[in-house]
């Protein structure tokens, strides 16, 4: 069974596909999630990071959800120890090559930008310090809140055990080749902004990466690296927006790829100027917009974009106008039939997981 959790601007919507018919349960209500990962090694066990109220975990496939990783504290050296000690967890991510216990490595990335790595489920956690030691660290800065950063995605390397991938919004895309214990910093050429990363199992050392700075400076939002991040490429060709947004590869071809964009930041978060689009990619191809079965540009939100790694041509998209769902690889859509409030028409929506067979 199909399952898709829906990080809305105030509760997660868990939804189960039930022969055709979709069933929406709202769940961590007024909790502002912003975060989603699944464990690969373990069914059922979900994670959400949330905007104020830290990280929260299922292990029953979303039904039921307890707060993890409250740090604990230790007056006697007036520190924190084995928890997560900032309340905005901002991106979440579980490893499918490093595991204890039975269970995926989890990391989870804070505003301000801090990463912090769990190998028990997410009951203990340790942070990896020397991300914020990188040069460029004091140049990072987000616009909104240009005195903080965040940590905006992390990726670990599906083909190699403790690689990782970590963006932070905005100033580096950075990689570990130990777990976190060790870091390199941006290579020039890279993405400063990428708002979301993406890699493949059938593409060792590729990375795929959707990013702001085609507002930020001369070029396109789009970069891609065939190295892990040694190299970067950027090719633009047919893109008419360059603020992108969502990044996600077809499960079973590593060349074809989409992206949601719009045309800066105003137009892809602010519903009362909303209006955006998705663009399609398939090797070494122009893009292409797909808007075959999407909702019309303007008034659209700038979708986030999920695949489900049991469904081989399948993408998924998350906007103010509900969720679409394309079969055909990116070609057309069609929307899924989810109970959708009229309130979330003016809402901005976080992030999309889609698991199950």
């Amino acid at each position: 069974m199909t399952k898709m959790y829906l990080a809305m601007a105030q509760e997660l919507l868990v939804a189960n596909d039930e022969n055709g018919s979709w069933r929406a349960d709202a769940r961590l209500e007024g909790l502002r999630p912003v975060s989603l990962a699944a464990d690969p090694l373990r069914s059922g066990r979900i994670y959400c990071g949330t905007w104020g109220r830290g990280l929260w975990r299922s292990e029953d496939a979303g039904d039921s959800w307890r707060p993890i990783g409250d740090p604990v504290t230790d007056w006697t050296l007036s520190s924190f120890r084995d928890g997560i000690p900032h309340p905005h967890v901002t991106a979440v991510a579980v490893s499918a090559t490093e595991s204890a216990n039975g269970l995926g490595v989890v990391y989870a990335g804070t505003e301000p930008s801090a990463l912090f790595r769990s190998e028990d489920g997410g009951e203990t956690w340790r942070e990896l310090r020397e991300l914020r030691e990188l040069p460029s660290a004091p140049e990072w800065s987000f616009p909104p809140r240009p005195h903080t950063s965040h940590v905006r995605w992390i990726s670990p390397d599906p083909s190699a055990e403790g690689y990782l991938y970590v963006s932070i919004e905005a100033g580096a895309v950075v990689r570990s080749a130990d777990g976190g214990e060790s870091w390199e910093d941006r290579r020039p050429e890279g993405p400063l902004d990428a708002h979301t990363l993406s890699t493949h199992p059938s593409a060792p050392g590729r990375l795929y990466a959707a990013a702001g700075d085609g507002m930020m400076r001369e070029g396109t939002g789009y970069a891609e690296s065939p190295d892990g991040g040694d190299t970067w490429t950027k090719p633009d060709e047919g893109l008419a927006h360059h603020y992108l947004w969502g990044v996600a590869v077809d499960p079973a071809d590593p060349e074809t790829v989409l992206v949601s964009a719009a045309r800066g930041a105003g137009p892809a978060h602010n519903p009362s100027a909303a209006e955006s689009a998705v663009y399609r990619r398939t090797a070494d191809g122009p893009w292409r917009k797909t808007d075959e079965g999407l909702p019309e540009d303007r008034g659209t939100l700038v979708p986030v974009l999920a695949t489900n790694p049991a469904e081989h041509g399948a993408f998924y998209a998350l906007s103010n106008r509900g969720v679409h769902r394309s079969a055909d690889a990116g070609l057309s859509w069609e929307e899924l039939g989810l109970p959708w409030s009229e309130s979330y028409l003016g809402q901005r929506h976080q992030a999309l997981l889609v698991v199950g067979a």
